[in-house]
């Protein structure tokens, strides 16, 4: 009999609140920020999630967040280089587009929202099309990652302003490889590169009116450049010179409050405000004033000049008198400076990592709110007063609204579970909190120091919390206050364990002793003898030992004490008498942390060699010694078995976390590893294990704690590492199919470095195992059907022989089609139906060219029947385009295509008569709602210039956004 063991599965990470992976969004009243592989939304004025965007077996990390012009949707970039259309209101994703090879480091949509530009790590461009959820073309040319992307569109004075075809428009982007590129989307290419900083630049914003562009360096420059429109929308020209035309013109750089790196520009989408983010703290914000504003107080300076000149020549000055006059005519021209000018400056508490306009309908009047993503897992809004009249007050940021509790400001270094499963405690440096496991809400925060380790205290009232200074902490959970501190050691608590009576603790440290503590019982009130009873330690003997002591552990049946040494030794001593039992000898750096299993009879211990032990406690031989993880094994614990359950014997199963962000599971009698579970992007330091047996809880240098349940599937070894080498073999074949092969010579030493990429644009395709089974799905489908023609061909062909022949009961029906109830034609088209559009090209691309004929075939009889016309259009343009040498060259193909031709254009023919008809219907009815709208007005007796304009306005009004 084959052993099985039970298989666990993820549930959703808490103590997150914002990763500062990715920049967020926020629309004046919910933020949509990145947590890890996740986007939340948070209602940040009640300080309550209100939705987490989770694609199943998705575990890349967000990297990028944009809100396209339709507010429902948003486009999420990924550590893996994929992008998700995200739908806001049922947080399920539309589309996922798949085209780079590293991560999406920006994102743009343009003014329709019909285009998503997006670059990445990769130093590619892509531009995707939303409405056919396909790739359009690769860019290339940057040769460093992309930092910014905008949609420019080329608004030119001597263009008829009545066209009806919407342009392309223009791309500019930046990088950090110091360029600035301007791409042409219609030629699809880089019509101007600018060297625009020394160091890389990191972000770009383009102002409302789209006539001025900001960049932001490494080295804290914000310069302003001039799109020049009538040059944009001429197109590439030379001038007298023979030069090309230059559509990018600097302007001036501006000056900031400091020298840091510019890591974020952003305009006000209404409001005339400029907000740059240089200092790591601290957000300033610009006024941008008109040129009106700037003409009064150029006005108003001028008329004090004049003043003090008069005063001048009175005093007999006539030397300053006259320079002044030059002053006076150098002023009237207006230049940046004076049209951004510096207004506050708004500081956080933390680190921002991004920031953020809310939007008009939500703030107050006149305020403006600014919203910061702080790297240390809280967000915070902050409001910007409208500039006063009166000179003497200076504007201030003040915040309004900030969100923390959720989750810790640092990593968290130690998890606790109360006895009944029901409280966990977890600390961060300068913070403890206590979550309820079934909600996952934080429901106390207490402040301590810098936490090392942690243990509820028996009757799950109290918690004690070791620290890196000495002391043991005791909080009680109730009032959430902290009862009393104990200098108990003068180095690093590393390490506490209760006796398994519940009657005594004993804890490990820095300082070399190994101290005993006991449980005293006192009121919690002097006066009130009836008040509840608290605990407090007192102090009973000390072992003094030879090294730092990282980890005690007491045996479960009481009799046994295991210390571990900074020398990577592990000492056991009787735990009555002290007296010294067993050396455990022989890992070659210091054990981290160790556990005793229910009988007592084995001990396992984890070390910073990555390696885990497993000891008999009977003679201290090591029966196993496992290579467990990639880095230090930071925590190891024998699962526990619920001892309610009848018949359950206790088990050798561990469970280790380390360095390399991997939870593993271990069978401690056959020496196995169980169950790989990854998840956290960040080291796992912190392991606490359910006293029923029913889950485990990490927490990670990640910020985020993780509950991992028992599930009732059952988990066999064999397949588990089958299934293991099965996904290692199928991202294999995808790698090597999306890899570029160079020439053959060129890596070797003193060759001449070639470029493979040297087309500037390219198609958009990356395989990935979703489209290589999509691929092989089709292959199924054609070979399914083509047998089944074959076999009815061959039954029609005896059959009209005659004779016997007609005597013969045709074929059974293929299963599949029998059961679907459907022709062999329609069973293929249903296949390709089925296959997400995204991935639809890439897989028509898995398709040798012989599956391609008989494709082809199909696509006929698909056009002739007017099935899908546009899925059927697409395919044949698609595969026309892919195969085409092969098809011009092919003379059996000239029959197959010309009946394909036939049908397909008269298929699009009809389509086309329906869409004029319905145009031109379309077009009446508007005119006849217009002569309608002109009679009422006309009633009213106004000239003609004011009913076009009223007609305007109804035009305009007519657009109402309801929200549900």
């Amino acid at each position: 009999m084959v052993q099985s063991y039970l298989r666990h599965g993820p549930t959703e990470a808490f103590g997150l609140i914002c990763s500062s992976s990715s920049n967020s969004h926020y629309d004046g009243k919910l933020a949509y920020v990145p947590a890890l592989e996740d986007v939340l939304v948070w209602d940040v004025k009640k300080g309550q999630m209100l939705s987490m965007w989770h694609e199943t077996g998705h575990r890349a990390e967000v990297t990028c967040i944009i809100r396209a012009p339709q507010k429902d949707t948003f486009a999420v970039g990924y550590a893996d280089g994929s992008i998700r259309l995200w739908s806001a209101s049922n947080s399920s994703v539309i589309a996922t587009f798949n085209g780079h090879k590293k991560a999406v480091t920006s994102l743009a949509f343009d003014q329709a929202g019909a285009r998503l530009a997006s670059g990445s790590q990769d130093t590619d461009l892509i531009l995707w099309d939303v409405v056919a959820e396909a790739g359009l073309f690769r860019l290339r040319g940057h040769r460093d990652q992309i930092t910014a992307i905008q949609f420019v569109e080329a608004v030119s004075s001597a263009a008829p302003s009545t066209s009806t075809g919407a342009a392309p428009g223009f791309l500019i982007t930046s990088s950090k490889d110091t360029f600035l590129k301007l791409w042409d989307l219609s030629t699809q290419h880089c019509v101007q590169t600018v060297v625009a900083h020394r160091a890389e630049i990191w972000t770009l914003a383009v102002n409302q009116g789209q006539t001025l562009v900001f960049t932001g360096s490494g080295e804290g420059e914000m310069k302003a450049w001039r799109l020049d429109h009538e040059a944009m929308a001429a197109g590439l020209q030379e001038t007298e010179t023979g030069e090309v035309t230059k559509m990018i013109h600097p302007i001036t750089t501006l000056p900031l409050s400091s020298k840091h790196r510019v890591s974020q520009i952003t305009f006000h989408p209404t409001r005339p405000y400029l907000a740059v983010q240089s200092h790591e703290r601290s957000v300033e914000i610009f006024r941008i004033r008109t040129e009106e504003e700037v003409r009064k107080k150029q006005a108003r300076r001028k008329k004090r000049a004049k003043e003090k000149k008069e005063q001048a020549k009175g005093k007999g000055k006539e030397k300053e008198a006259e320079e002044s006059d030059e002053g006076e005519e150098r002023g009237q021209e207006i230049t940046i400076p004076d049209l951004f000018t510096p207004y506050l400056v708004a500081r956080a508490s933390g680190k921002i990592r991004s920031f953020d306009f809310g939007d008009e309908e939500h703030g107050a009047k006149g305020a403006v709110q600014l919203f910061c993503a702080l790297s240390t897992n809280s967000l915070e809004v902050y409001s910007i007063p409208p500039p006063a009249k009166s000179k003497e007050e200076t504007p201030e940021a003040s915040r309004i609204l900030s969100l923390d509790l959720p989750g810790h400001r640092s990593d968290v270094r130690t998890l606790c579970l109360s006895s009944d499963d029901v409280l966990l405690a977890s600390a961060a440096n300068g913070s403890l909190k206590v979550w309820n496991l079934k909600t996952t809400a934080c429901i106390r925060t207490m402040e301590c120091g810098y936490p090392i380790c942690s243990t509820f205290l028996p009757g799950d009232r109290q918690i004690a919390v070791g620290t890196k200074n000495g002391e043991i902490l005791i909080y009680d959970v109730a009032s959430s206050t902290l009862l009393e501190t104990i200098k108990a050691h003068n180095g690093t608590v590393w390490s506490m364990h209760i006796r398994a009576d519940g009657q005594a603790l004993v804890s490990g440290s820095a300082d070399k002793d190994v101290k005993f503590w006991e449980f005293e019982q006192k009121a919690a009130d002097d006066e009130n003898p009836h008040s509840a009873r608290l605990l407090t330690l007192v102090h009973v003997r000390t072992l003094k030992m030879t090294d730092d002591v990282l980890s005690v552990r007491y045996s479960p049946n009481g009799k046994l004490l295991a210390v571990a040494l900074l020398d990577s030794t592990v000492k056991v001593f009787y735990q009555d008498s002290l007296k010294f039992f067993l050396s455990l000898y022989g890992h070659k750096l210091p054990v981290l942390s160790m556990d005793i299993s229910a009988d007592s009879k084995l001990i396992v211990t984890s070390s910073a060699d990555k390696n885990v032990k497993i000891w008999g406690l009977d003679f201290g031989d090591c029966h196993r010694s496992i290579f467990a993880h990639d880095d230090s094994v930071m925590q190891v614990l024998f699962e526990k078995n619920d001892v309610r359950e009848l018949g359950a014997k206790p088990t050798h199963y561990f469970w280790t976390v380390g360095k390399d962000k991997l939870l593993k599971y271990w069978d401690g009698d056959k020496f196995e590893n169980i169950q790989k579970l990854e998840g956290h992007h960040g080291e796992i330091w912190a392991l606490a294990v359910s006293n029923a047996g029913k889950f485990v809880v990490t927490g990670s240098h990640d910020k985020s704690i993780r509950v991992w349940e028992k599930l009732d599937e059952p988990l066999f070894l064999e397949e588990e590492r089958e299934r293991e080498l099965e996904t290692l073999y199928e991202t294999g074949i995808a790698d090597a199919m999306n890899r570029e092969d160079s020439v053959i010579g060129s890596g070797a030493d003193g060759a001449a470095p070639t470029n493979a990429n040297t087309a500037e644009v390219t198609g958009v395709s990356k395989q990935t195992t979703e489209t290589l089974m999509a691929g092989e799905r089709i292959i199924e489908a054609l070979d399914l059907a083509q047998g089944e023609i074959d076999v009815f061909r061959e039954y029609e062909d005896v059959k009209a022989k005659g004779g016997l022949g007609e005597q013969i009961a045709p074929p059974p029906r293929n299963p599949v089609l029998a059961a679907y109830d459907v022709e062999p034609e329609e069973y293929v088209l249903m296949v390709v139906e089925r296959i997400n559009s995204t991935a639809l090209y890439d897989a028509l691309l898995v398709l040798p060219f012989g599956k391609v004929l008989v494709f082809m075939r199909f696509l006929n009889h698909w056009a002739q029947k007017e099935w899908n016309l546009i899925l059927t259009s697409r395919i044949i343009f698609f595969l026309l385009k892919t195969h085409h040498h092969q098809i011009v060259a092919n003379r059996v193909m000239r029959t197959a295509l010309i009946p394909l031709r036939k049908h397909l254009r008269e298929a699009l023919r009809k389509q086309k008569d329906i869409i004029n008809y319905n145009l031109a219907a379309m077009k009446y009815i508007k005119r006849q709602s217009d002569a309608q709208l002109t009679a009422e007005f006309f009633e009213e007796e106004m000239d003609e210039e004011k009913v076009k304009e009223k007609i305007a306005e109804g035009k305009k009004r007519k657009r109402v956004s309801i929200k549900a």
